[in-house]
């Protein structure tokens, strides 16, 4: 299917956001309700969107976006959310941080704190904390993803179990409605599951683009995490579960 100028910017709008909401579309491109229905009609029957109540979505799969992709999806909620993060970290801490470019924007607001220690398999990571000469930075070995610059498997979980932290901050590629974290890699799920043993507190950073979206392997369970950090509320029936989990939710 070619797609016409307008549907090729709802698209390129949709990959930075994670969504389109069918109002704001109408909207931004000054035509009628009707006419962005038909865009997204068309763009999920091409196999680019899932249409869902009020807009569409990023089609789900078992794939993962590309790095540079999923890097300007929702860059603004990830850059609120890491900073929310950063400020329940104290000085004089240690952390763990692992894959994913939300925990990579809650690395950047590190930058500033003081005598801390970062463990992490995410060469992003360490390359960002660089510039902070009161942070001393422990990178994890394995085999080295050149997709993401991510060091995963049996090796870096290994390094991974040698360390008590006072808190991990995890990302995720999707969350359920019965609150369980999915990712795509085994071998990297493998070393998130490690780090969460591993830390005294545990943080969940992830924008809500994760929750309209599915992938094959389960992580950890909400029940697990101390704290999620997110931009939009929960589902009511997964805000019950957390109070009972007694999981708290920052909405930025």
């Amino acid at each position: 299917m070619a797609l016409n100028f307008r549907q090729n910017e709802i698209l390129e709008i949709a990959r930075s956001d994670g969504r389109v909401v069918v109002e704001t579309l109408a909207e931004h491109f000054n035509v009628s309700l009707q006419t962005i229905r038909r865009d997204l009609s068309e763009l999920s029957d091409a196999g680019h969107l899932d249409r869902v109540h009020g807009g569409a979505v990023i089609r789900k799969g078992v794939v993962n976006f590309d790095y540079e992709e999923r890097r300007r999806m929702g860059a603004d909620a990830k850059a609120a959310i890491g900073r929310a993060c950063a400020k329940e970290i104290p000085d004089n801490s240690s952390i763990i941080l692992n894959l994913g470019t939300t925990t990579e924007a809650v690395a950047r607001e590190l930058c500033h704190h003081s005598n801390i220690t970062v463990v992490t398999n995410n060469s992003n990571v360490a390359n960002t904390l660089l510039t902070n000469e009161s942070c001393e930075i422990m990178v994890a070995g394995g085999n080295l993803r050149r997709s993401d610059g991510g060091l995963v498997g049996d090796l870096t979980a290994d390094f991974m179990s040698q360390f008590k932290v006072d808190f991990a901050v995890i990302g995720v590629s999707a969350l359920d409605d019965e609150g369980d974290l999915l990712d795509y890699d085994l071998a990297e799920v493998r070393v998130s599951r490690t780090i969460i043993r591993q830390a005294r507190k545990v943080f969940l950073v992830t924008d809500s683009s994760k929750l309209t979206r599915s992938a094959p392997v389960r992580l950890a369970s909400l029940e697990e995490i101390d704290t999620i950090f997110t931009d939009a509320p929960l589902s009511d029936a997964l805000t019950k579960r957390c109070a009972e989990w007694n999981t708290k939710i920052v909405v930025v």
